[in-house]
């Protein structure tokens, strides 16, 4: 099911989140992106999306990457460390077929070049941990 402009129509983020006992956890540096307002900005400043391939860092329960497929990436692979929010993610993948990929891993032990195909450029965007911001 779509809305107007064709972009799928989620469920609330609160929704998500309850529904999968998500909290953000203080260890690994969370804040979740709930403002859709919000993201849309984020998305908006990463520039242009439509065609583009995106690397997302800590998608979380995927407030940041709804807006990133919403504004046209053709791709977004998420690299999520955290098991419980892998899984709602798991559940964007199928309001986006073959425009998700979501990666249960640590971002800083990922080589982001195995990722996408040679040559091929990619806009990172993230609403980074708290924890990880420096290294990397």
């Amino acid at each position: 099911m779509t809305g107007s402009e064709g972009v799928p129509r989620l469920p609330p983020l609160r929704e998500v989140i309850a529904r999968h006992g998500l909290r953000a956890r203080k260890s690994l540096g969370q804040n979740f992106l709930l403002d859709l307002n919000l993201t849309s900005r984020i998305a908006r400043a990463a520039g242009a999306l439509d065609g583009a391939s995106v690397l997302e860092v800590g998608p979380g329960p995927g407030g940041l990457t709804r807006a990133l497929l919403a504004a046209g990436a053709k791709s977004v692979v998420g690299v999520e460390t955290d098991f419980r929010a892998v899984a709602a993610l798991e559940e964007l993948k199928l309001a986006y077929p073959g425009r998700l990929r979501v990666l249960e891993a640590d971002a800083l032990k990922v080589d982001e070049q195995t990722l996408f195909p040679k040559d091929e450029p990619v806009i990172v965007v993230a609403n980074l941990p708290y924890n990880i911001e420096t290294p990397l």
